[in-house]
């Protein structure tokens, strides 16, 4: 296959097969991965259970009474020996999150900023200067994983994480950005706070974000963001907890 890596099938317990594609967190990777989870939509048809995809995989789980691991696995070979990557504009939407960037909201830009060497309004610039893509989701319901951080923004994770951290909030950590959609426990840097709901239980596939979509963060002053509905409830010191 031309510009793609040499690919891993890796057993996932009886009824799933892990597809590993690339070794690194790159951008392009998503449009082979959409590629990948479409041929296999349509090759394993009414047999399909579930695909999960991530930066660098696509888990693919099937129904064990009706395919067997070895059948399964002759099917994704047979997909990525023809496997082509997706085109770009039709993997995605787009998706403008308004964001009030405060360290009321984000407590932890000032932190960002002496880490990265920049002033605040820098990093605020940074942040909201470039479109991230969705690579993957977890952790908690709705959760979008989106990348890349501008260099200069790439920062640890909180030694302590917070217990409590806000719906909406907007973080970064590593190469990634994020926007919690409940309020959890969590150890990312909060640089601001979106009032767009992310998770809705009545919207059609919940998560308003999704794998491949693009999402740009665009920076709204305190009372726009009351008025679309945000909480300026304050953010939790950083306390023991598990978090991601």
């Amino acid at each position: 296959m031309k510009s793609l890596r040499l690919p891993c099938l890796e057993r996932a317990g009886l009824d799933g097969w892990m597809v590993r594609l690339f070794d690194r967190i790159e951008e392009n990777n998503l449009l082979w991965l959409a590629a990948l989870a479409g041929e296999c939509e349509t090759e394993f048809g009414d047999t399909l259970v579930d695909l999960v995809p991530s930066y660098t995989t696509l888990l693919v789980v099937f129904d064990p009474f009706r395919l067997t691991p070895c059948d399964a696995r002759q099917k994704l070979i047979a997909i990525l020996a023809r496997l082509e990557p997706a085109d770009a504009g039709a993997t995605s939407k787009q998706h403008c999150l308004p964001t009030w960037y405060d360290p009321r909201s984000g407590p932890d830009l000032q932190r960002v900023a002496e880490l990265s060497g920049l002033s605040v309004n820098a990093v605020i610039d940074a942040h909201s200067a470039r479109d991230y893509r969705v690579f993957a989701l977890g952790f908690a319901p709705g959760f979008a994983f989106m990348g890349l951080l501008d260099t200069a923004l790439i920062c640890p994770r909180l030694d302590t994480p917070r217990q409590h951290v806000p719906a909406g909030s907007v973080a970064i950590a590593g190469q990634q950005t994020a926007a919690y959609p409940a309020a959890t426990p969590g150890g990312w840097n909060l640089i601001g706070r979106t009032p767009t709901r992310l998770f809705d239980r009545d919207r059609d596939g919940f998560s308003l974000l999704q794998v491949g979509d693009r999402v740009r963060f665009v920076p709204v002053d305190q009372a726009t963001f009351e008025a679309r509905g945000g909480d300026t409830k304050a953010v939790s010191q950083p306390g023991p907890a598990q978090a991601r």
